[in-house]
């Protein structure tokens, strides 16, 4: 009997571009710490890896909304 090829589900790799964000910032913080043991380096560059590509997914799912609702036109940032 044949088995089934092994995928997961899409499981996101953060719960909010808020949460994704705080765990990067503290695995660099770790990272550049220089007390990581090496062979958590490379599984730590990984997860960092998964959640910078999670922050910029969202943020260019957020501008390609910004587009729609401003009709196709990406306007500059301006404070006031």
């Amino acid at each position: 009997m044949p088995k089934a090829p092994a995928s997961s589900p899409a499981v996101p790799v953060a719960a909010s571009y808020e949460a994704a964000l705080e765990e990067l910032e503290q695995l660099v913080a770790r990272i550049e710490s220089g007390q990581m043991p090496l062979d958590q380096l490379l599984s730590g560059y990984q997860r960092g890896a998964e959640l910078l590509k999670f922050c910029r997914d969202r943020l260019e799912a957020v501008e390609d909304q910004i587009k729609v609702l401003d009709e196709g036109t990406l306007k500059p940032w301006t404070q006031e």
